[in-house]
């Protein structure tokens, strides 16, 4: 298994970044099997769509952090600020359904 980063320590960054917003970039059916409260759900098969501001810092995740990876690199040659914290395999908190 593939692990990129420390979600946790990531999420942490998230609480102390004013503005920031926690992008769960998984297939719509994975987040509702279980997220990390208070993240959105951006598909990377849709993260082109992405509609905040390009100076919202953005903290993204999916399951082991390989597709988080690739999204932030597709929203950082669009001009946003994000960063990949991720996969939720290494999370250690309730999950919201």
């Amino acid at each position: 298994m593939i692990l990129f980063g420390n979600i946790n320590k990531g999420l942490q960054e998230v609480q102390r970044t004013k503005a920031a917003v926690l992008v769960d970039v998984r297939e719509a059916d994975e987040f509702c099997s279980g997220h990390i409260p208070g993240a959105v759900n951006i598909p990377l098969s849709r993260i082109t769509s992405i509609s905040f501001e390009k100076t919202t810092p953005l903290f993204l995740y999916c399951l082991r952090g390989t597709r988080s990876r690739r999204a932030m690199g597709i929203l950082k040659k669009m001009g946003y600020t994000a960063k990949s914290i991720g996969g939720i395999t290494g999370y250690k908190g309730q999950l919201e359904r």
